[in-house]
């Protein structure tokens, strides 16, 4: 079975009766001129019988023979009205096909797929699993085959098989990935062969299943992009975006550079907010592992203090499913935080840097402005500032500039503010958002650091007033039972 398919031409040719006429021979000398022939009457429709009946009358034939006539008729009559029938219920169904028909981006059309589990063998023996979307069995086949593998099965997948991995790629996977598909496109290997050399070295099963996947979509005639955004949330919009960028324009491998630069730098300031985090988290859980302890095995007689850790869960929980779900919730609770005294800036900064970096990027490969704004609207996930960027797109709608919809935003610092009315009346608007960048990603790396210094005495006196409260409680009853002795 091929990979690509061909359309048929179902249309078939008409024939035309061509009309004939008749000449009449001219009157010969000495004769006089023939009259005019008089027009027979136009005959009126009726059935088979009829029509059959009529012209045995004419041709005096047998009784018999007008039996036979009119039953030939009748059956010949019969099969063109059932002709006529499947020829519109053909049609009809026809129609409906044709309107659930999708289409790709080059106009193909797009079947449905089903999901299906293989299993290869790769070059030192081992066997690798890994899920793809495909319309048949024989498809997989034929790509796997393509590529030289071992095939050793390909199965449907079942219903209570899912995929564990929930959520897109992390940051550190498309760092490295981006930079390593760059240097095989730039050494001159085609894509589709790259993508499949990054398949075949992917240990993780997402990774692993997120490359074959591209790599068989690729070879069918795919562009990247599409094939990326086939996969729903696997890959970020931003770097979807700026891959249908680069293919328009023709420079993928400096592009793939950007996003790797991207991600690397998104990467690095997460493991910087877990570097912070880690200390705390770890007190935190032996803290409450200590509480918990003493609660079931030494004072177990406290059920009130059960009943309060039952209604801290509860809250917690409520709370963030309220702050997943609701969206005005949601923005209270990040312009609460966005106010506070050390999480303002860790969130201002990180914000402020993430936009005018994922800006720059987008106006310095040719991305209209209008169209950037749609980008960075999708990746932010603060409320705040999606509302900041609908109002940006609705003053480049009425003409004005972006700059007018930052101006006196609690949420936007003044510097960042003047750097883009600075980047807009020089024309280099995408260079001023990289310095941007880089000065709020300077900004939000001291603050984490300064975070790491003012967590540790804050939780000395958190642990001493947990120990505290479990020893009070502790002892204020023993003292009673002393009372009551005496």
């Amino acid at each position: 079975m091929s990979l690509f398919g061909k359309k048929k031409d179902n249309s078939a040719p008409v024939e035309t009766n061509a009309s004939v006429q008749t000449t009449q021979p001219s009157p010969q000398a000495g004769q006089p001129a023939a009259q005019p022939a008089q027009t027979a009457p136009a005959a009126q429709p009726g059935t088979p019988a009829q029509t059959a009946a009529t012209g045995a009358t004419q041709t005096g034939a047998s009784a018999q023979e007008v039996i036979a006539d009119v039953n030939q008729q009748s059956s010949r009559f019969n099969a063109g009205l059932a002709a006529a029938k499947d020829a519109n219920a053909s049609t009809s169904q026809k129609v409906e096909q044709a309107a659930e028909v999708q289409y790709d981006s080059q106009g193909r059309v797009k079947r449905p797929t089903k999901p299906f589990k293989f299993t290869i063998t790769n070059d030192v023996g081992k066997k690798i699993t890994c899920n793809v979307e495909a319309e048949s069995e024989a498809e997989i086949r034929q790509y796997l085959e393509s590529n030289k593998y071992d095939i050793v099965s390909v199965v449907p997948r079942s219903k209570t098989d899912v995929d564990i991995n929930i959520g897109g790629l992390k940051a550190s996977d498309l760092s490295f990935s981006l930079t390593q598909l760059s240097t095989y496109i730039k050494s001159g290997i085609p894509l589709a062969d790259a993508v499949g050399i990054l398949a075949k070295q992917a240990t993780k099963p997402a990774l692993r299943n997120s490359f074959h996947q591209l790599d068989f979509e690729l070879l069918k005639g795919e562009n990247l992009s599409d094939a990326m955004a086939d996969q729903g949330s696997t890959y970020p919009q931003l770097l979807v975006n700026m891959v249908k960028t680069a293919e328009m324009t023709g420079d993928l491998p400096s592009i793939l550079d950007d996003m790797s630069d991207y991600y690397t730098a998104i990467d690095q300031t997460k493991k910087q907010m877990k570097s912070a985090m880690t200390y705390p988290l770890i007190v935190l859980t032996i803290a409450f592992g200590v509480l918990i302890f003493m609660l079931t095995y030494l004072v177990p007689q406290f059920t009130s203090m059960w009943k309060l850790l039952i209604i801290i869960a509860v809250i917690v929980i409520t709370f963030i499913v309220c702050f997943k779900k609701i969206k005005p919730f949601k923005k209270k609770v990040q312009i609460l935080l966005m106010h506070l005294p050390v999480s303002k800036d860790i969130i201002i900064y990180n914000e402020i840097a993430n936009f005018t970096k994922t800006f720059a990027s987008l106006l310095n490969h040719g991305v209209y402005i209008t169209d950037s704004m749609d980008v960075l609207q999708q990746i932010t996930n603060n409320e705040v500032y999606k509302d900041i960027i609908q109002s940006c797109l609705t003053n480049l709608a009425k003409g004005e500039t972006v700059s007018s919809a930052f101006r006196g935003q609690w949420a936007v610092p003044v510097v960042a503010y003047e750097m883009i009315v600075t980047g807009e009346k020089t024309g280099q608007l995408g260079q001023m958002m990289e310095k941007v960048a880089s000065h709020f990603q300077m900004l939000h790396k001291n603050v984490i650091d300064q975070m790491k210094s003012m967590i540790e005495p804050f939780l000395i006196v958190f642990l001493a007033v947990v120990v505290g409260t479990i020893l009070l409680s502790i002892i204020q009853p023993m003292f009673a039972i002393y009372d009551t002795v005496q």
